[in-house]
This record gives C-alpha cells, sequence and structure tokens, in this order.
C-alpha cells in the first residue's frame, strides 16, 4: 500500500496530532539528526539523545531538545525514532545485554509508547524487539529509509514499513512529517526485508553501472551523454539517475553514505539469502565484489567510491 504524500498541514486533526505528540530521536547522527530537524521543523516538540556531546549540540541548533540520557528523553516522549548503524545496537538499546545492568528501551518505555526504527537492521531483530516490547504494551514498527542525510533534512526520503495496521495510523503523523514516500509493505520485518532487498539492487546497479560508463567512455561516448541515453531508456536506475550525476562524475564522492555501512547492508542480503537456503549467483558475485573492495577502500569512504575498482583512471581523484 501507498500512502498519500500530500502536505496535511492544514488539517485539524493532524495538526492536533503535532501539538499532543512529544517524538523521542535515539541517534543524531547524519540520518537521525536531519530527521529530529525535520520533525521540528514540521511544528512536533522534539526530544534527542546521543553519545556524542558534538550531535547534541547540532540537532538543539536546529529546533530539538538534547536529553543527555535516555532516561531524561523516556520522561517526555509518545514516539521514539531510532537512527543506528547496525542490527545489534537497536537489540541493545531496546532490550540490554545478558549480564549488564542498563537503562534499556524496554525498562524506561511506557505503555502506549510507539517505536519506529529507521535502521537498516535484520527481520529477526525487529521481529524479537517487537515481541519483547509487546509485553510492556509498547508498539515497534521497522522503518528504514533511502534518500541519505539530504532526504532526511528535507523530509524527502523514502520509506518501507512493517507494521500492523492500526499501529501504522498511529504513527503516520510522525512518518509523513519527516518521508515523502511511504510504502507498507507488511508486518513487522517486512520493512528490513524489503531494504534489504533495494540495497543489495544499489550495490549491484553501482558496479553494473560503472562497467556500462566504463565501455562507453572507451568507445568515444562521454560519460554525461551515456547517462543522458540510459535514463530515457530502459536501462536506468538509482544508479544512472542519482548517484553517477551527484557523487561519481563529478568525483564528489560525499552522498554521507559510507563504504562500511554498504558493505553491511550486502552482507544482510547474504546473510538473508543463507538462511532462505537460495542460490543467487548475480548477487554472491555483487557480495564478493564488495567484499573485495575492502583491499583498496576503507570503510569510512563513500559507497559509490566502489567504482573506482573498475576503472580507476575514469573514476579516480586524480583525473
Amino acid at each position: 500500500m501507498l500512502f498519500n504524500t500530500a502536505s496535511h498541514s492544514t488539517d485539524h486533526t493532524a495538526q492536533e496530532d503535532i501539538m499532543t505528540t512529544t517524538v523521542g530521536v535515539i541517534g543524531l547522527g547524519n540520518m537521525g539528526g536531519g530527521m529530529a530537524a525535520t520533525l521540528a521543523r514540521h511544528a512536533f516538540p522534539v526530544f534527542g539523545f546521543d553519545l556524542s556531546e558534538a550531535a547534541r549540540e547540532k540537532a538543539a541548533a536546529a529546533g530539538v531538545t538534547p536529553a543527555t540520557s535516555l532516561a531524561e528523553l523516556f520522561d517526555h516522549v509518545d514516539v521514539v525514532i531510532i537512527s543506528l548503524p547496525k542490527a545489534e545496537h537497536v537489540e541493545t538499546l531496546c532490550l540490554g545485554k545478558a549480564g549488564t545492568e542498563a537503562d534499556t528501551l524496554m525498562t524506561l518505555g511506557a505503555p502506549g509508547l510507539i517505536v519506529i526504527d529507521t535502521t537498516t537492521s535484520t527481520p529477526e531483530t525487529s521481529r524479537k524487539v517487537a515481541a519483547a516490547l509487546a509485553t510492556r504494551g509498547i508498539d515497534f514498527i521497522d522503518a528504514p529509509v533511502s534518500g541519505g542525510p539530504k532526504g532526511a533534512a528535507t523530509g524527502s526520503m523514502s520509506m518501507v514499513i512493517g507494521a500492523e495496521d492500526d499501529v501504522l495510523a498511529r504513527a503516520m503523523p510522525v512518518l509523513e512529517a519527516m518521508s515523502g514516500t511511504r510504502v507498507h509493505v507488511g508486518s513487522c520485518g517486512a520493512g528490513n526485508v524489503a531494504k534489504i532487498a533495494n540495497n543489495m539492487l544499489a550495490a549491484c546497479h553501482l558496479i553494473s553501472t560503472a562497467e556500462a560508463v566504463s565501455m562507453a567512455a572507451r568507445a568515444g561516448v562521454s560519460p554525461e551523454k551515456l547517462l543522458e541515453g540510459l535514463n530515457a531508456g530502459s536501462g536506468r536506475s538509482g544508479a544512472t539517475q542519482v548517484m553517477f550525476p551527484s557523487w561519481v562524475i563529478n568525483k564528489a564522492y560525499d552522498s554521507g553514505f559510507s563504504m562500511g555501512l554498504m558493505r553491511k547492508d550486502v552482507g544482510l542480503a547474504s546473510d538473508l539469502t543463507a538462511r532462505l537456503g537460495m542460490e543467487l549467483p548475480l548477487s554472491a558475485t555483487v557480495a564478493q565484489l564488495w567484499d573485495d573492495s575492502s583491499a583498496t577502500l576503507d570503510d569510512s569512504e563513500d559507497f559509490c567510491a566502489i567504482v573506482q575498482r573498475t576503472d580507476p583512471t575514469l573514476y579516480g581523484h586524480g583525473e
């Protein structure tokens, strides 16, 4: 189901939802910080927590009230948005680690709380966390996002959502304010399945597009003109329409999404494929190429830099 993305800022009920719903954002990095700022700009009262003082200060400058602890944040909020790097971070935040005593979402969250996890996680983690939180009367939505830091900061990112219909309806005013497109793909865990599939394709398209552009350049067709042709035809993709024009052809390599994060997501796809007992030869080859790239491309580099492995002369910084 694709939800209407039109603004509801003039609707009385939507305004009441904004005025009475306080949102907490946990993880104020490139994505979480942008989401928090977007929600504050839409008049939601927003509290933010991050271990980094610098991240909290940046969020405060964007209208977000910084919380110095999870306990302080949970004293105020009705909806919590999680934006963390990996599934294990989400599980630790929500449920804690065995044998340790620490504040967790499970111990601090009140019945009726809605948790929206925007992390690219695993369906197993989402379902495990959701089942545990349900015993406390807390609802959980997995809603991983696409669109990068710019999409988070402008509220234009897209979300693939795993949730029950009634929980999604209650969370919709917040989701509409922070995203441009929302696709409800199923119950809890389905959002992460869809996001893993999406990023598997993105990882493949970056490499296949790099090969096509390199081939055409060697044959005398400029990359810019080739992309124009591809985007008018059936070969177009997010790589040809956004990644190459925005971050590759100009050699900016500053999308805000790292090699390490994409390697993690490609690994999630490989793990899911293995658990399902499937053989996907093209996906396996792409996964191996991303793994091999660690020999020359650090985790901190931009994920679009993978193209440099195809043609260092055409795509390298030195040209």
